[in-house]
């Protein structure tokens, strides 16, 4: 009788279905894909260095709900731009060699440095229904005197959030300091609306999506990045970023909040993201 009652207390237990996930996915040119059930993106993989070789993080909007990085994943395997048009989001956002929607590189004589390569490895740390924590590495390269500049990220993802939190610890010989930029790209032809934060330590923009190659887009894309020690913010329309600067010693570690949103979503205007931006 007690086996009985114990196999039917386990067969009423409900199965807890998970709001986030991360993985690497080999059967698609080594990305890197995280999500939880509001947000979506991905890092570029070995497979893809070249086409491009970019630190950015690529955006991925969807409505809020369910996972569907796999399912999109596996619908592209068959027809290789489905994730490209609308099944409830899609990627519409362009990153090519940039900041892409968060990111971070060393920022010297007032140039973007980037890495040589994409990421090149990676690791789970972290797994539940409700969070996800993982590194990505990215192999040493030279940024102007800098020789053998390592990047490492560690970024964490929560369910029922516009935002991730990531840290990136560089590490490069010598006893001096580096100037790193952490920001976004600006698609200024995409009538970029930028914040009205007026604050030292984050910036936000409301714009159309910047990739429409494969169907058109009625839509628009929130992006932000939050940095409480943040030393100083640039918007330059010759570099086309939003950048907030800190300078760090080898070993040292920045961290940051990277946002999206989509207006088909629960956000639909510039002022309710730039809202949301500000009480963070």
């Amino acid at each position: 009788m007690a086996v009985l009652a114990a196999m039917a207390l386990t067969g009423c237990r409900k199965t807890v279905e998970p709001k986030v996930m991360a993985r690497t996915v080999p059967e698609r040119a080594d990305d890197f894909v995280f999500e939880n059930n509001l947000i979506a993106g991905r890092f570029y993989g070995k497979a893809l260095e070249g086409n491009p070789t970019s630190p950015g993080l690529d955006i991925w909007v969807k409505l809020p709900g369910k996972l569907v990085a796999d399912e999109w994943y596996a619908k592209a395997l068959e027809d290789g731009s489905y994730y490209h048009k609308d099944h409830g989001g899609k990627d519409c956002y362009k990153v090519a060699v940039s900041l892409g929607g968060g990111a971070s590189v060393p920022f010297i004589g007032e140039a973007l440095c980037w890495p040589e390569t994409n990421y090149r490895s990676w690791e789970i740390l972290e797994s539940s229904p409700d969070k996800v924590v993982f590194t990505l590495e990215y192999p040493a390269w030279t940024v102007g005197d800098y020789i053998g500049v390592c990047l490492d990220k560690k970024i964490t993802v929560k369910a029922d959030s516009y935002f991730i939190d990531v840290e990136d610890t560089y590490s490069f010989p010598g006893d001096k300091t580096m100037p790193i930029a952490v920001g976004f790209k600006l698609h200024g032809e995409q009538n970029t609306v930028h914040d009205q934060l007026e604050a030292s330590d984050r910036i936000a923009i409301w714009e159309r999506a910047s990739d429409q190659s494969v169907e058109p887009e009625d839509g628009f894309i929130g992006v932000a990045v939050v940095m409480p020690d943040a030393d100083s913010v640039i918007f330059s329309e010759k570099l086309d970023h939003a950048l907030l600067i800190k300078e760090i010693p080898s070993g040292g570690t920045i961290s940051y909040r990277v946002g999206s949103c989509w207006s088909k979503g629960d956000i639909k205007t510039p002022s309710a993201w730039f809202d949301l931006v500000r009480n963070l």
